[in-house]
C-alpha cells in the first residue's frame, strides 16, 4: 500500500482551495487533515469539503500538528514567514512568490538545512505539456540559434483587491509573474541573467500601487533575450501566450497547442552578396523550404491549469517518497526571485495609502 502524505493546508482562500484541495483531492496518497483560514465562512467551508479540524490561525494548525507537509497557501504577506516557522517540524510547500528577495530565500533555505525538512516552491507551470514540448524542438536545433523568447501572461482587467498593494507584497510580477518568470529561466539554462525592467502601477483611483504592467527582459552572453510581460492592460490578445524566434525557423505555442516551422540550411538557395548597391532596387527575396508541424493536445487545451496543479504533486510525491530528482530546482527558483527582485529595484513605485 502507498504511503499517505498527510497534509495540513494554510489559506482556504482561491489557491488554497480551489488549486490545491481539489489537486489533492484527486491524489488518493495525499490527505488533508488540518485547514487554516481567518475568515469564519470558509473555514465552515473547509470543514465541510475536506472534513478536518479547522483554525483560524496557521500557527494554530502548525501546533496542533499530526501532518507531514505544511501547504503555505496564505496571502504572499505571509508566505516567508509561515514557511520558515513551518519548516521547524514539517516538509513545506509554498504558494508563489515564495519570496520577494533572494536574502528571505537565502533565510528559507537556511531554515530548511537546519532542521532537514525539505521545501518545495509552489511553480507548477513547469508541468505545462507545451512547455516541454517547446524544450524538445529547441533542444532538436531544428529552428537553428535561438535568438528571441517572448512569454506573454497578459489580459484586460481591473482589480480592487489586496493584489493591488505593494505593502502586501502584490502586483502582477509577484502575483502572476512567477510563472512565466519560472519558464524563463528554464529556457534561459544556467548562469545569472543580467535584468531590464519597466514596470507600471496604473489603478485609476482604485486603490492600489502595485505594479499592473511589467515588461522584464533577461539576458546574457551566448543566450537569447527572453521578454517576460505580465499586463492588465492587453485590450486586444497579441498572439500565443509563448513565441520562440531562432535562425532557422520559430515556434508560437500556448495551453495545448505547439506549432513550429524551420528550413533546413543545407537546402537554402546560395545567395551571392549584392555589389556595390541592391540589384535593381529590390528587396532580398528567396523561396525557402519550409518544414510546419503541429502538436495538440485535447487535455490539456481543456483543463490545463488543473491538470498542471496535479502533476506537480505527482512529481512532488515521488520526490518526498521515490527520491526521484525534482522537477523545478531550488537554484532556479532563486534565480527567478533574483530577476524579479531586480525588476523592482530598478522600478520604485510610489507607494499611496488605502482610500
Amino acid at each position: 500500500m502507498e504511503k499517505i502524505i498527510k497534509v495540513g493546508l494554510a489559506g482556504y482562500g482561491r489557491s488554497g482551495r480551489d488549486i490545491h484541495r481539489l489537486a489533492i483531492s484527486k491524489d488518493p496518497r495525499f490527505q488533508i487533515v488540518g485547514v487554516a483560514d481567518a475568515l469564519e465562512e470558509r473555514r465552515a467551508e473547509a470543514a465541510e469539503e475536506c472534513k478536518c479540524p479547522v483554525y483560524n490561525d496557521y500557527r494554530d494548525l502548525l501546533a496542533a500538528g499530526g501532518f507531514d507537509l505544511f501547504v503555505n497557501a496564505t496571502p504572499s504577506l505571509y508566505h516567508v514567514e509561515g514557511t520558515i516557522a513551518g519548516l521547524k517540524d514539517y516538509m513545506v510547500l509554498s504558494e508563489k512568490p515564495s519570496a520577494t528577495t533572494v536574502a528571505e530565500f537565502d533565510a528559507i533555505l537556511a531554515a530548511s538545512q537546519a532542521s532537514g525538512h525539505a521545501f518545495f516552491p509552489f511553480q507548477n507551470s513547469r508541468f505545462y505539456l507545451h512547455a516541454q514540448k517547446i524544450k524538445e524542438i529547441i533542444a532538436s536545433g531544428v529552428i537553428g540559434k535561438v535568438i528571441n523568447i517572448r512569454l506573454n501572461w497578459s489580459g484586460f482587467g481591473r482589480r480592487w483587491d489586496w493584489q493591488t498593494r505593494q505593502d502586501m507584497k502584490a502586483g502582477n510580477l509577484f502575483n502572476t509573474g512567477p510563472h512565466p518568470l519560472d519558464l524563463a529561466i528554464d529556457f534561459f539554462g544556467e548562469g545569472t541573467p543580467k535584468v531590464f525592467a519597466r514596470m507600471k502601477a496604473e489603478h485609476a483611483g482604485l486603490g492600489g500601487d502595485a505594479d499592473n504592467y511589467a515588461s522584464v527582459v533577461i539576458y546574457g552572453d551566448d543566450k537569447p533575450d527572453i521578454e517576460i510581460v505580465t499586463s492588465s492592460f492587453l485590450a486586444f490578445p497579441q498572439g500565443d501566450q509563448i513565441n520562440v524566434q531562432g535562425t532557422c525557423g520559430g515556434i508560437t505555442a500556448r495551453a495545448g497547442y505547439v506549432k513550429w516551422k524551420y528550413f533546413d540550411p543545407a537546402t537554402a538557395p546560395k545567395q551571392p552578396f549584392w555589389k556595390p548597391w541592391s540589384d535593381h532596387r529590390k528587396y532580398c527575396s528567396e523561396q525557402l523550404n519550409w518544414q510546419e508541424w503541429e502538436w495538440q493536445n485535447a487535455v490539456e487545451q481543456k483543463n490545463g491549469f488543473n491538470d498542471i496543479a496535479s502533476r506537480y504533486y505527482d512529481s512532488l510525491y515521488n520526490v518526498i517518497v521515490n527520491g526521484k530528482e525534482r522537477v523545478v530546482g531550488l537554484d532556479q527558483v532563486r534565480r527567478q526571485i533574483y530577476v524579479n527582485e531586480q525588476a523592482h529595484l530598478q522600478n520604485p513605485l510610489p507607494t499611496c495609502p488605502l482610500p
